[in-house]
């Protein structure tokens, strides 16, 4: 008969190699474990599926909630102000002033909310300040991931951990558990990212922005072409001629007589001497020259100016959209999702990290943290803006938030963190009651909180936690614990919790950092049970490894995320990243052994 530990081995190294590959998503591939655990006997049905009315999954998913509500009512945006006044030009004091606001709103409010909203308002005070971008983007994230550390709220990684203590036999965690440790990590790495970032981050967008045009080098991909009266175009649509779809290209704008037409633009008929402003390859337009009759304008002069004005007027414009981790948008291609007639806009390129696409990009499944160049009607581009699942880069209109409700939400915000404080709920309890409040008060409508939740984190804990019982179940964590004992058995205190720090973060860039509290957690805690040290210092230097995450932009949500708009690339992570992951791998053992003893 097989050993259950072997066969629990063998699935959490199939779960490891799922995690690195991503051959299915991560929150599929840790569905995928629950179930094949639950068919060989590692857990029971009941265990199987108790992720998903685990305390943690629902405290998680009831913070996603309370953090929209805060974003949906503008209190954040008020900030922007304090952020302009005080930030001044110089990059050092920038980024202090920066981390300084959005470190302790990270502590209390999902960091993924925070970079969201921060995003478009720090594109712009870059520009007003002429700061190049790349400057302060990282800066953002890491600031946010160090801010979330200061309270259990600030991420679902600590949510988790007091799950996985509680699970143990230690208890939940309390709000303000750990932040006598997490406020000095976090001023340490502020600090750090003041001095260094404006030193070690390159300036990969000039100071004060470049036009979108060229910042997308569009100059070889946008023309001008003219119906001549021989052409097979005259008399159809652009939708009934399908050269769009054929040769791979999007017409921007018609001209008829100096009268401009923007988009929608598919059931205009064509008509002799119409210009065409057009996006497309030097190839696909000799193509179209011979086979639809049309004249290629050859003294059609490239500037960023006049395609700017081309696409920015009264009535359309162009802008960035960044692909959100929760977006349904994820995993389908532009032509599969009708991109063009579900939003009426027009993506003229997109980017992904370093690299720029501007051919053929309709049938490339899209990825989170893609970043997309659209031409659209303003009237578009306000719906744009309301989508859970796309960000623009710019600010909201305020007539898309309700600072109405501002007070309210902050007001219901305070409350849940009071309650949980003093003990008088439990977190899971007070979260609920500040999201049934925040619809009853019409901060959220309740259509807005099933977007607000993102369910691949959902799914990843309710798939993870089974896991993590059969890992228990089955004696696998006290083998594993066993194993690390002949190798760190005789290190002292310290130095065994550098080991588990330096573990956690090198497996927290592999995987998840949830998937990593997972496997860590209880290992640790065997560990520490074993040699008679304090287990939950253990448990507080692996949450704070897990969640510290520096090293590239696929290891954290909100690095992704500040990936392409910065124009950054990969090595740029490592270069800023590793000398604080080095400096916190020393340090947080040394407060954790000073503040909690071992």
């Amino acid at each position: 008969m097989i050993s259950p530990i072997f066969l629990t081995l063998a699935i959490l190294i199939l779960a490891l190699i799922g995690f690195i590959t991503e051959w299915l998503p991560i929150d599929l591939t840790s569905l995928s474990v629950a179930i094949i655990l639950m068919t060989l006997g590692l857990v029971s049905p009941e265990e199987g599926i108790s992720g998903f009315g685990n305390a943690a999954t629902i405290t998680v998913m009831a913070m996603f909630i309370l953090s929209s509500g805060i974003a949906k009512t503008g209190i954040l945006n008020l900030i922007r102000d304090w952020l302009i006044k005080w930030g001044g030009t110089n990059p050092t004091r920038q980024i202090l002033t920066l981390g300084m606001i959005v470190g302790p709103i990270s502590a209390f409010i999902n960091n993924t909310a925070v970079v969201a909203i921060f995003l478009p308002i720090i594109e712009q005070w870059s520009k007003q300040s002429k700061v190049s971008i790349s400057k302060l983007l990282i800066p953002l994230s890491f600031s946010t991931i160090l801010g979330g550390m200061i309270t259990l709220l600030g991420t679902s990684t600590n949510i988790l951990a007091s799950g996985m203590a509680k699970q143990l036999g230690y208890g939940e965690f309390s709000i303000f558990q750990f932040t006598k440790l997490g406020l000095p990590v976090f001023f340490i790495g502020l600090v750090y990212l003041a001095i260094a970032a404006p030193y070690l981050l390159p300036a990969r967008k000039p100071a004060g922005g470049e036009s979108l045009s060229d910042d997308y080098e569009l100059k070889e991909y946008v023309s001008e072409m003219i119906i001549i009266p021989k052409s097979s175009l005259i008399g159809q649509t652009l939708r009934g001629s399908k050269i769009q779809r054929k040769f791979d290209l999007d017409v921007l704008e018609i001209i008829r007589n100096d009268a401009h037409f923007p988009p929608p633009l598919a059931d205009k008929i064509l008509a002799v001497g119409d210009i065409l402003l057009v996006r497309s390859s030097g190839s696909n337009l000799l193509n179209i020259k011979d086979e639809k009759g049309v004249q290629i304008l050859a003294d059609f002069k490239f500037n960023s100016d006049k395609l700017e004005s081309s696409y920015n007027n009264e009535e359309e414009k162009v802008a960035e959209i960044l692909i959100l981790s929760n977006s349904r948008l994820i995993g389908s291609s532009l032509k599969d999702l009708r991109f063009r007639q579900r939003y009426n806009a027009t993506v003229l390129a997109v980017r992904r990290g370093q690299e720029l696409i501007r051919e053929r990009f309709g049938k490339i499944p899209l990825k989170f943290g893609d970043l997309l160049l659209v031409q659209a009607p303003k009237e578009s581009f306000i719906g744009l803006q309301t989508t859970r699942e796309l960000l623009v880069l710019e600010e909201k209109n305020i007539e898309s938030l309700r600072p109405d409700k501002a007070k309210i939400a902050l007001a219901i915000i305070l409350g849940v963190i009071f309650i949980s404080a003093f003990n008088i709920l439990p977190i899971l309890i007070s979260s609920l009651i500040g999201v049934v409040l925040m619809v009853i008060t019409g901060c959220l409508k309740p259509g807005e909180i099933y977007g607000a939740v993102r369910w691949d984190i959902i799914f990843l804990l309710a798939g993870l936690i089974p896991l993590g019982i059969a890992m228990d179940n089955s004696g696998t964590n006290q083998w594993l614990a066993d194993k690390l004992l002949i190798v760190g058995g005789n290190l002292s205190g310290y130095w065994l919790l550098l080991l588990f720090y330096l573990g956690t973060a090198i497996l927290t860039e592999i995987l998840s950092h949830n998937a990593t509290i997972v496997l860590m957690i209880p290992i640790g805690v065997k560990v520490a049970e074993t040699l008679g040290f304090d287990a939950l210092s253990i448990m507080y230097v692996i949450t704070f490894a897990a969640s510290n995450s520096y090293l590239a932009p696929i290891g954290y949500q909100t690095n992704t995320m500040v990936y392409a708009p910065g124009g950054y690339k990969f090595l740029d992570y490592t270069r800023i990243g590793l000398p604080l992951t080095i400096t916190l791998i020393i340090l947080t053992p040394l407060l954790v052994i000073k503040i909690y003893g071992l």
